[in-house]
């Protein structure tokens, strides 16, 4: 199979799988968040870092949405002073259409009081996160009664579309309370007919190929921002490299991967165009697909 990076093109075949990237034209990324309109199969918008929102069936969630500069206003001053590589793509504010909103863990460019309080001031249905969190995740403004704390191994239903699972998720290792509830999550999403895997931040751990085997995504959506000394030095965790989250579609059975948690701060990035080429020098599978601003990644169910 050759990947095809044009827009409203295939880039892809698997039997009963068919991806493209689409466009959002003249429409704003707000408009098609909030939007009523049905479509089939599966919608993914970037929203920067490791943040994306999912439409399916005229239903919408958005999964670790950094829409804020928080953590620069943190940060002014100091070694890493998180300024923006790239802007929001969208403002929290005008979010107004969404069932639920996921977060993978409480970093803030995760779990962001920017971001979260507004999406609860405008009637966001649903808060899931991971229960180990449940002190910090009690900040972010929502009611009691939208919190959906889980742990690994949970199963959930949001509305008659989504079910969501939560599987660890290894910050370079995984992390418990004394009540064995994780502090990173990954997600298993399904809907429409597709299966999305979200693997929050995480770095390769024991049998996490053996679980994604059992669940079978269509597409992954990985960081690749690496890891290294210093910057662990320096309290900043990371995740898988490129190769590292190619191996991970690989061994999973995952024939899709969405390279992510890149092109936000300086200090935890990939260069670009390094990234393309080692896509470009590696045959599939997994194809490959470098997210864009405004660029939809569409995955519909074959027939």
């Amino acid at each position: 199979m050759t990947p095809v990076q044009n827009e409203n093109k295939t880039i892809s075949y698997r039997p009963m799988i068919h991806v493209i990237k689409e466009p959002l034209g003249n429409r704003t990324l707000s408009s098609w968040i909030n939007g009523a309109n049905e479509s089939e199969g599966v919608r993914l918008a970037w929203l920067g870092q490791a943040g994306f929102a999912i439409r399916s069936g005229g239903r919408c969630i958005i999964i670790d949405p950094y829409l804020s500069d928080t953590l620069a206003e943190k940060y002014k001053g100091k070694e890493f002073p998180h300024i923006r590589m790239m802007p929001a793509p969208v403002m929290a504010r005008d979010i107004r259409r969404v069932d639920a909103v996921l977060c993978t863990h409480r970093h803030t460019d995760h779990m962001d009081p920017g971001t979260l309080p507004v999406l609860a001031r405008n009637g966001c249905a649903a808060f899931v996160f991971p229960h180990a969190e449940e002190t910090r995740a009690a900040e972010m403004g929502f009611a009691a009664s939208c919190m959906r704390p889980v742990n690994a191994g949970d199963v959930i239903r949001l509305n008659d579309h989504f079910e969501i699972k939560a599987l660890p998720a290894a910050h370079e290792q995984i992390t418990v309370n004394e009540q064995g509830e994780h502090h990173c999550l990954g997600y298993i999403i399904r809907a429409g007919g597709v299966v999305v895997y979200h693997s929050g931040d995480c770095a390769p751990f024991d049998d996490l190929a053996a679980l994604l085997r059992l669940e079978q995504p269509d597409i992954a959506l990985l960081p690749v921002n690496g890891r290294d000394d210093y910057r662990r030095s320096r309290g900043i965790l990371g995740n898988f490299t490129f190769k590292e989250a190619r191996k991970v579609c690989a061994d999973g059975g995952i024939p899709f991967l969405v390279a992510h948690h890149f092109g936000m701060f300086d200090f935890n990035t990939v260069d670009i165009d390094a990234l393309e080429g080692d896509m470009g020098s590696t045959p599939p599978p997994p194809e490959c697909i470098i997210p864009e601003p405004g660029i939809l990644i569409c995955i519909k169910t074959c027939h």
